[in-house]
């Protein structure tokens, strides 16, 4: 399951949880861009449930919509992550050195109140 949830006018609030397939990753690429549209200066709030390596296909559709995810990617200037896998938080990490401008920091799920001060900091 990718949900994506629209938290006030700068947030987006994303679960994942389990495997998703292609039909879900263009289902979830989709409304990543849509609930976007109108965000500035933006704040991604990422709870990972359960993580399940997505299937190839859904990595297929991924590596083909680069472009408008780099687009996406630089609406925001914060995502904190939350996970109870370690080397998710490390990746995830790691990742905000792909993305100029973008802060990743990532949290146990059990501190999802302190991940979401952080983002308003």
């Amino acid at each position: 399951m990718f949900k994506v949830t629209l938290n006030g006018t700068n947030r987006l609030d994303i679960e994942l949880s389990g495997k998703l397939d292609s039909d879900g990753m263009k289902t979830a690429l989709d409304e990543l861009v849509s609930k976007s549209e109108n965000i500035e200066n933006g704040k991604i709030l990422y709870d990972v449930v359960e993580f399940r390596f997505p299937s190839l296909g859904a990595i297929g559709i991924e590596f083909s919509r680069l472009p408008s995810m780099f687009k996406f990617m630089r609406k925001f200037n914060r995502a904190a992550v939350l996970t109870d896998k370690a080397w998710i938080r490390k990746v995830s990490e790691f990742e905000g050195f792909l993305f100029p401008g973008l802060e990743i920091k990532a949290f146990n799920r059990d501190q999802k109140e302190e991940a979401k001060a952080w983002l308003e900091s």
